[in-house]
């Protein structure tokens, strides 16, 4: 678990869906298997058959009024002639049809220009681990403004299908898009959304969207819910709400983590992944909160548990920050560092902070 995590920590692309536990454990999202599929059509079953007819072309060579003779699984058994048309995707591998749900005929443009943004060109996010189909994208940071914009107004519409994408779509973009949606959704609809104990599943995505869009008093509602969760040491969507707490009220923030998650010896381990995530998106991004302050508080972090520096040393390498070479050196000179994982993650800062060093000279 814990060279899992820092592999985590280290590889951060500000994916909103590291703050979002439950999204980022889903096999694929809907949105995925958009981008991935080389045909996406909506079709409707024939009565009497196992085809079906192509109502709409959403992506890739197709022609409406075709008839799709060929398997398709995943099939909702609900699924009948006069129903909503079948979201169709093919595999470009396995080179079979699979349905995504049924989905209303109007959705139709909109997914097409869902798709369309895949082909924005501009800079990517890095990599995110483990670099699959959970977590890795082809889309730019461009691409994926694009997206947002696109799925911000279909949060929780009346089609099920259609809400499952938008908010899977918000789920997985990087942190540094999420911006996208100040001034663009109402604060009110995304308080309606986290007080439905029927979307709890999406509450994460929410609380972090919660925290470009709020105000004063969702500023407020964020304090409650962290205490709450601080007295009972819960992290079921800590980073997500720490995440969100920052984003509302910025870098004077920091230091509360410092005192209340890493200085408390009886915080738990769940407890601190949530705090170092939450400041991790925040120093990927480089925004709200500068990442010179994250790399404060991470170097907090190494003086107050030392045997837990190496949650951060992977992450401190990958921005460039060479200055607690000396302080991973002696944290391994004095054998404080129990753990293999964390002491490869020392090892492998130092050695980086070596060639850096060495290519200056």
């Amino acid at each position: 678990m814990l060279a899992a995590f820092f592999l985590l920590i280290s590889a951060a692309a500000a994916m909103a869906c590291q703050l979002c536990y439950e999204a980022a454990r889903q096999m694929v999202t809907i949105g995925q298997r958009l981008d991935m599929a080389d045909r996406v059509v909506l079709a409707v079953p024939l009565e009497g058959t196992n085809q079906h007819r192509i109502v709409e072309v959403v992506k890739g060579k197709a022609v409406v009024g075709d008839i799709i003779a060929d398997p398709v699984t995943s099939l909702d058994p609900a699924t009948a002639p006069g129903s909503d048309p079948c979201l169709l995707v093919r595999d470009p591998h396995a080179s079979q049809w699979s349905s995504l749900g049924s989905i209303r005929a109007e959705y139709a443009d909109w997914l097409r220009q869902l798709v369309s943004t895949a082909f924005v060109k501009g800079d990517r996010p890095r990599p995110t681990w483990p670099s699959n189909m959970q977590t890795s994208s082809t889309l730019s940071y461009a691409g994926w403004r694009q997206r947002i914009a696109l799925v911000l107004p279909y949060l929780e519409t009346s089609d099920p299908l259609a809400a499952q994408i938008a908010w899977g779509e918000l789920a997985r973009t990087p942190y540094a898009t999420v911006d996208v949606a100040r001034s663009q959704i109402d604060a009110a609809a995304v308080e309606r959304w986290l007080d439905d104990p029927k979307l709890a599943s999406r509450h994460a995505a929410y609380t972090l969207l919660l925290g470009f869009v709020g105000g004063p008093a969702d500023v407020a509602r964020l304090e409650q819910h962290i205490e709450a969760a601080w007295s009972s040491h819960d992290a079921t969507n800590l980073a997500a709400t720490i995440g969100a707490d920052l984003e509302l009220r910025g870098p004077s923030r920091v230091g509360w983590i410092e005192t209340m998650y890493f200085a408390d010896r009886s915080r738990t381990m769940p407890e601190i992944e949530a705090a170092l995530l939450a400041l991790n998106v925040h120093g990927e991004a480089n925004r709200t909160v500068p990442r010179q302050r994250v790399i404060q508080a991470y170097r907090a972090f190494i003086r107050e548990r030392p045997p837990m520096a190496g949650f951060v040393a992977l992450q401190l390498a990958d921005w460039d920050y060479w200055d607690a070479a000396t302080e991973y050196a002696a944290l391994l000179k004095s054998n404080t560092i129990a753990d293999p994982a964390s002491e490869f993650a020392i090892v492998n800062y130092l050695q980086r902070a070596a060639s850096a060093n060495a290519a200056l000279e």
